[in-house]
């Protein structure tokens, strides 16, 4: 064994020996219960970035440590290879998406490699190859066969001088990214899939996912936003036509005083015909596109119609308004506004001097006061008619029954959540595999002639998407007929729904799916990845799993049973003000720093001794320079340390803040590990542990082995909380380096010992305990040794320590045996010098004992 710790050395063999002998292959094993770990798969972007290494980290320690607990498991890797960033670099470069894809690639795959993260590579799969969207498109003809894709008219933003469509990432302040025209929406055919059919059961669905966390269920809830309600029917005056609205506050019917459109209503564009004044604001609210998280604080604007609708239960007129705060996309793109109890209407009613008609009361009976605010919670009705003095549930369903009665509404069921919306106009994604026939009709392309390939030897000009430039790629037949291929391609939460069921079996070639293999792996056991994916990427996650269920590809009902949210990584971010008063950002590992004695940085300089302002830790981004290269570190400290580091620095849900000492302090720690293997190999062990033989000494270090052995295994296993797990082991480590080597019993207990410490640290510093191992003296490789387990009996307290007190004060600390009666201890505490010398001269009265813990004397 070489005396020092050589990660450079160490690591990339045993790399080496995972990859030629497929350690991490994964194949149906029934003997064994299978466990899938998955994490979120990368975007190609060019570098790995810490956030990825954590991420991949807590999975990899994951994997392993199931592994070692003797079950199969599938840990795969791949590519969410289509999407702008893509476009965006090869319009910058004169070139295709495609090799700027692939050369990243090949990249980021050779630092995946040098961290050690144990991925059956045999399974890689990559989304924008048409061996992998082949079977997305089929699947999308077939939704289209059953009435779940639809092709509607939806308004996008669109830049009038490149004549195209923009992701809202590309506008930029409502101008274009490219040109900076002022953006317009525009109304242009786009396809959806229905996931509104399936929104009660995603809803009930989160019920039964009782290891996801709290808050992404709670965040799904919002974002399916079921509310139950009334739709109900106002009848346009001097008109045969009727408007829907739909409210959840029926009980408010009686207070209102005008109706809200949206400016795209088909009713605001009827009123314009012949107001150019509205038909002026209709366009200017149409092209200011309001996100529904900016309606609350955003300026209420509005435009009367002209047009008035009959208010059902009294009769009188109620004025049409169009306003700024309606979405056209939300319910029926019209709200019935009740200012005295909705803070909205009531801004509005203010600014336009529109009737302010209080109809609850508070249940307190406490006096109203709309003079400032709308008065919003449920109430008593008043002010309405024969409804007067029902609370709200009594409300509610009165003025629902009475509406339905006569025919002017309806109970009903809404939904926040909108069909998803799967076109996009740009070029690098996956071809919509529909046709157009000269006729007018849209067919499915049919199975034969899947994939629809997207041309990958292209040049982005940056204006328009080459196969939409390209009329040629467009043209094909069907059936004999002349034929137009679709110019939009899948949005990329499409490969990212499914990508999880394609790994049980990425080179079935028969299908979108191999069963047996899909239903032995799904649903993932333990799936890994931000925060900030909790609505769109794990709802339309859970969403095509669904499909795939009912399409009869899968049988679980949900695609992933244990969720863990990682936190992000931030790391310090300094600048100095440039002669141009700009801000230049300067990269942590180009900054010394002084610190007083708390730690805080009072000081920071650049390489050319310039002062820094430090600008706090933040996340890491190319914006501030203060990502770190995980690349850089492991060649400057090894995989294993910084690993070791991403586990310990922060419980996994929680940000990290990346601190260099601290990884070097994770390098002493692992050079400990390796110098006291080293020391006790200069003379090991010759004979097995005699439990029957060992000294208090030696019983006392090996119960605190098997307690840490109970305590990391719970930590890892079933708490997830992996910073404790590897306190543990520290401190274990720490005992460990003080403890003799003299005897034998000395050293057995150390080779049980250091066994034990290599194989808890295994899943989380694989390099350094696969070589250790085998220095330990261990034939079979560590990837299949089994989880070290507790030994109940070793665990057990021999001896207890005892507090002894004197009228309340502690006056001595007793060892004795673990089950020493209750009179012995108190002989023992009496001959205690201290003790003793405080109860002279006094008279005992009373003694207390708690057992295992304290014994008190009460005397005068």
């Amino acid at each position: 064994m070489q005396e020092q710790y050589r990660p450079d050395q160490i690591e990339p063999k045993v790399q080496n020996y995972w990859l030629d002998n497929k350690v991490f292959a994964a194949k149906i094993d029934l003997s064994k219960q299978k466990y899938y770990c998955l994490s979120m798969f990368p975007y190609p972007s060019g570098r790995l970035h810490m956030g990825h290494v954590r991420n991949y980290t807590i999975g990899d320690v994951v994997a392993r440590y199931q592994r070692m607990n003797g079950k199969n498991v599938l840990q795969p890797i791949g590519w969410d290879a289509f999407g702008m960033p893509a476009e965006n670099a090869a319009i910058k470069n004169k070139t295709s998406p495609a090799p700027w894809t692939y050369e990243n690639i090949a990249y980021m795959k050779q630092q995946l490699k040098i961290l050690g993260f144990g991925y059956d590579w045999d399974r890689e799969l990559t989304t924008c190859k048409p061996d992998y969207y082949k079977w997305e498109q089929w699947f999308f003809t077939e939704l289209y066969k059953k009435g779940l894709v639809y092709k509607k008219t939806s308004v996008v933003n669109w830049c009038p001088n490149d004549e195209t469509v923009l992701a809202n990432e590309q506008v930029d302040e409502g101008r274009c990214w490219r040109c900076d025209t002022p953006v317009v929406q525009k109304e242009i055919p786009q396809w959806f899939v229905k996931i509104t059919e399936y929104a009660e059961q995603l809803l009930q669905g989160l019920d039964n996912l009782p290891q996801w966390p709290d808050q992404v269920k709670s965040m799904q809830r919002n974002w399916i936003g079921r509310s139950e309600g009334v739709e109900i029917s106002f009848q346009i005056a001097d008109s045969d036509e009727k408007l829907a609205v739909y409210t959840t506050r029926p009980d408010t019917f009686f207070g209102v005083s005008y109706v809200a459109v949206a400016a795209a209503h088909p009713l605001a564009a009827q009123a314009a015909q012949h107001n150019p004044e509205l038909a002026k604001f209709i366009t200017e609210s149409k092209n200011a596109k309001v996100a529904e998280a900016d309606l609350a604080t955003m300026e209420k604007k509005g435009m009367a119609t002209g047009l008035d609708v009959i208010h059902p239960l009294t009769g009188e007129k109620v004025p049409v308004w169009v306003a700024n705060f309606v979405l056209m996309h939300y319910g029926t793109g019209a709200v019935m506004a009740v200012p005295a109890h909705d803070q909205r209407d009531y801004e509005f009613a203010r600014k336009y001097h529109l009737p302010i008609n209080a109809v609850i009361r508070p249940l307190d009976e406490t006096a109203l006061d709309i003079s400032r605010a709308a008065f919003v919670e449920p109430g008593v009705l008043f002010n309405s008619g024969k409804f007067d003095g029902l609370d709200f549930e009594q409300a509610f369903n009165a003025i629902a029954d009475e509406l339905e009665n006569i025919g002017a509404g309806k109970r009903q069921v809404n939904y926040r959540l909108r069909d998803w919306g799967v076109s996009r106009q740009r070029y690098w994604g996956a071809p919509i595999p529909m046709l157009t026939l000269e006729n007018g009709d849209v067919v499915p392309v049919p199975m034969e002639d899947l994939p629809v390939i997207l041309p990958e030897n292209v040049v982005m000009d940056g204006v328009q998407s080459p196969i939409k430039a390209d009329p040629n790629w467009a043209k094909t037949h069907y059936n004999g007929q002349p034929a137009l291929r679709e110019t939009d391609t899948f949005d990329t939460f499409m490969e990212s729904s499914w990508y999880y069921a394609r790994y049980t079996c990425p080179k079935y070639q028969d299908g979108m799916l191999d069963s047996a293999e899909a239903n032995y792996w799904l649903p993932v056991d333990q799936y890994i990845g931000g925060i900030e994916h909790a609505t769109m990427h794990l709802l339309y996650f859970r969403f095509y799993h669904k499909l795939l269920r009912d399409a009869g590809l899968v049988q679980a009902d949900e695609p992933v049973t244990k969720l863990l949210c990682q936190g992000m990584v931030l790391a310090d971010a300094y600048y100095y003000i440039s002669d141009s008063n700009e801000r230049i950002w300067v990269s942590p590992t180009d900054v010394s720093v002084e610190r007083d004695e708390k730690g805080r940085i009072i000081k920071a300089l650049d390489k050319d001794g310039r002062e820094l302002v430090h600008a706090g830790m933040t996340k890491m981004s190319k914006s501030k320079n203060n990502g770190i290269d995980p690349q850089e570190m492991v060649e400057k400290y090894g995989a294993d340390t910084v690993r070791l580091f991403m586990m310990f620095a922060s419980p996994a849900e929680m940000t990290l803040e990346w601190q260099e000492a601290s990884v070097e302090g994770a390098n002493r720690f692992l050079r400990r590990l390796w110098n006291l293997v080293f020391e006790y190999n200069r003379n090991p062990a010759t004979v097995a542990l005699d439990i029957n033989a060992l000294s208090a000494a030696q019983k006392s270090l090996r119960r605190d082995l098997h307690k840490t052995i109970a305590k990391v295994s719970d930590d890892i296993g079933r708490r997830q909380t992996f910073n404790t797990a590897i306190a543990a082991i520290m401190e274990l480590m720490n005992k460990l380096t003080r403890a003799s080597l003299e005897s034998e019993q000395d050293r057995a207990v150390m080779a049980e010992a250091l066994s034990a410490v290599v194989r808890m640290l295994y899943p989380i510093t694989p390099h350094i305990c696969f070589t250790l191992w085998h220095e330990l003296g261990n034939q079979d490789t560590i990837d299949f040794a089994p989880w070290v387990q507790a030994d109940e009996a070793a665990m057990v307290d021999e001896e207890k320590l005892i507090v002894v007190q004197v009228n309340g004060k502690v006056r001595g600390k007793l060892t004795v045996a673990a089950d020493a009666a209750e009179e012995a201890i108190k002989q023992t505490a009496l001959a205690d010098e201290n003790v003793a010398r405080h109860l002279d001269g006094l008279t005992i009265v009373k003694t207390i004992y708690v057992a295992g813990k304290l014994f008190s004397f009460v005397a005068k």
